[in-house]
């Protein structure tokens, strides 16, 4: 095979300078106890940044709310403990060469009623609808809308402070964000409802605070999916000019790059186009778009019984020719990189034989 080296050219734009095209995916693992990422988090990630990703977006991280997470070894982004070990984290990839984004989440109706860190805490959702279709508590008010909003403004600024690369919102895969944005889990009348651009009005209003917030040098990235947990058919637009129009309002309240989350980066989004989901997305939008979806994997996306997943180099003549192509500018990175820190350095030099490959084992530890 052939060394992809379109995946290693360096990466610029008007608020970030990258290495390389590689990204770390963010990937839950809940090794933070009470929410505190320690010294072994710091060091599973610096192994990535020395290992020669380009960008680690980290696992996603609660916002200051008390369902914005469900798990007691979830990570947290607010609190001294929490942002004190996030500054450790940071300190040890910056001085791997790295470059690191916090994922800021709130999981909104995925979490359970029962679930730590705060037992006691509801969930909340635009509409009080679960992502299984039930009608199973109040809508949040608009006054509790606002809370979420300034809750990820601080989370962003707290980024900023400890000396982040910039944020990534989660708006994707059924989570908070993206229940706004899916018409199943929005059934709102007021102006956080309506059609699928109308939807988009909480995640704008939060962008443009965490960009009132980081001011206009921060970069601020957005994931979005089609797909929902549970749910691969779901679907927030059909065609590339229901695209073009949800994406508009979101680049103009300040979202630097799209990360566009599909299972597998090499199928095409739309009829009549080879185009995927981030080429789409950088053409309509004029933002920098992240690939990402099952790089370096043979197995199916969802086949966890499977336990070695490939070489770990599938696929990569194909994603080449893609960023060759300037079809999207970077491209993300999961399981290849849980199994193998070294991952990008080995296929840089060629020595793909050497990849570690992805097994389940790998989900136990932090590596």
């Amino acid at each position: 095979m052939n060394i992809p080296s379109a995946l290693f050219t360096p990466f610029t734009s008007d608020k970030l300078t990258l290495s390389n095209r590689i990204v770390m995916a963010p990937m839950t693992r809940g090794f933070s106890p009470e929410g505190v990422p320690g010294p072994e988090v710091a060091e599973y990630y610096r192994r990535r940044a020395a290992g020669g990703v380009g960008l680690i977006i980290t696992e996603g991280t609660g916002i200051n709310h008390p369902s914005s997470v469900s798990g007691a070894s979830i990570p947290l982004f607010h609190g001294d403990e929490s942002l004190q070990g996030w500054s450790n984290v940071v300190q040890a990839v910056h001085e791997a060469g790295g470059k690191i984004m916090p994922q800021l989440w709130h999981v909104g109706t995925a979490r359970r009623t029962g679930d730590l860190p705060h037992a006691e805490a509801e969930p909340v959702s635009p509409s009080g609808i679960s992502m299984a279709g039930e009608e199973n508590r109040e809508p949040l008010t608009e006054e509790e809308i606002q809370g979420l909003v300034q809750a990820f403004a601080q989370a962003a600024a707290d980024a900023k402070r400890i000396g982040f690369d910039g944020i990534e919102l989660h708006g994707a895969h059924g989570y908070l964000i993206d229940q706004f944005f899916w018409e199943h889990t929005n059934r709102r009348t007021d102006k956080y409802g309506g059609d699928f651009v109308k939807r988009t009005q909480f995640a704008v209003e939060v962008i443009e605070a965490c960009r009132k917030a980081v001011g206009p040098d921060f970069p601020i990235v957005l994931r979005f999916s089609q797909w929902k947990m549970g749910n691969y058919d779901a679907r927030l637009v059909d065609t590339p000019e229901q695209l073009e129009q949800f994406l508009a309002p979101l680049a103009a309240a300040g979202v630097d790059i799209f990360h566009c989350s599909t299972r597998r980066f090499w199928l095409p989004e739309f009829e009549g186009s080879e185009l995927n989901l981030a080429g789409w997305t950088q053409k309509l939008s004029g933002k920098p778009a992240i690939s990402v979806g099952s790089v370096g994997l043979e197995a199916e996306f969802v086949d966890r019984s499977t336990e070695n997943q490939g070489t770990g180099d599938a696929h990569l003549d194909q994603l080449n020719t893609m960023l060759e192509n300037k079809e999207f500018e970077l491209i993300a990175l999961g399981r290849v990189l849980l199994s193998d820190p070294e991952w990008p350095a080995k296929v840089r030099e060629g020595r793909q034989s050497e990849i570690i490959p992805f097994t389940t084992e790998v989900l136990k530890t932090l590596n």
